[in-house]
């Protein structure tokens, strides 16, 4: 016997389990705005959710030489991230003063503190291990970090498959801590050149990079727009998990993913 449904008792509220995900709203305070603040945050984590999915298939199918079907799920990505970054438009409806009266009751907590977030920026290479110490007191979380931490990136998976394509990886990258963060290199640029210079020949290599810039260029698009909505919303003010807020936002506009894919541009 097995407890499984039968298909014709599966109802819409039990199949997405309606009921558990309705009653995860939980306000501290008795203000109105902070329901959406809790519906917005809560919606991006699901969203999160869905894309460290499919990295996960892009990174298997990508390190097995299936270029073309990874196609998809890095499609899907870039699109997620484009549906999360026209949330803070909703968000930037609570005004400074909607949100100052449950601000304190926030305490220490913060979009900082996002597991999911981190690992994602591990999977596509951004790896710093100072992140780790947010989530100690979630066994699950830090070890799902670690192991992002200490994996291949998705970047460091592209630049295996340059290499298989007889394209000149410089060795000290094939072979680099991959715990590390990722350094721009020269030798990788000159390998994604000649992908770029030849598109005909190379092209899965070059339709996976420009997948791969439009995650990058989602993901700026995302940092700039959380910057701007905190800042309209919060000033200058230091944020709550202890960040200088807007200026630190404002400093991971610098980050990319895929440093070659940008620079490489300038040469062509």
């Amino acid at each position: 016997m097995t407890d499984t449904a039968a298909p014709s008792d599966i109802t819409y509220s039990g199949y997405l389990a309606l009921d558990d995900l309705l009653a995860a709203q939980h306000p501290l305070s008795d203000q109105h705005d902070e329901m959406l603040f809790v519906v917005i945050h809560q919606t991006k984590e699901l969203w999160l959710k869905q894309i460290l999915h499919e990295v996960a298939l892009a990174q298997s199918m990508i390190r097995s030489g299936d270029l073309v079907p990874a196609y998809k799920s890095l499609a899907r990505v870039s699109r997620i991230q484009a549906v999360m970054t026209m949330s803070w438009d909703i968000l930037a409806t609570m005004t400074p003063a909607d949100y100052l009266r449950f601000r304190g009751d926030l305490g220490t907590s913060s979009g900082f503190q996002s597991d999911q977030f981190r690992r994602f920026e591990y999977m596509l290479g951004l790896k710093d291990r100072r992140f780790l110490r947010f989530h100690e007191h979630r066994p699950h979380a830090h070890a799902a970090l670690e192991a992002a931490l200490a994996a291949p990136s998705l970047y460091d998976d592209a630049l295996s498959q340059l290499a298989v394509a007889g394209l000149p990886v410089p060795a000290e990258v094939l072979n680099r801590d991959v715990s590390q963060p990722y350094e721009p290199s020269e030798g990788v640029e000159a390998a994604w050149l000649q992908v770029y210079r030849d598109t005909a020949r190379w092209w899965p290599l070059y339709q996976l990079a420009e997948k791969l810039v439009d995650l990058d260029d989602a993901l700026l698009t995302w940092r700039h727009k959380h910057v701007v909505t905190v800042e309209r919303i919060i000033g200058r003010r230091p944020g709550t998990g202890g960040t200088a807020g807007v200026a630190y936002l404002a400093e991971t506009l610098q980050r990319r993913c895929f440093p070659e894919l940008w620079s490489l541009r300038s040469r062509l």
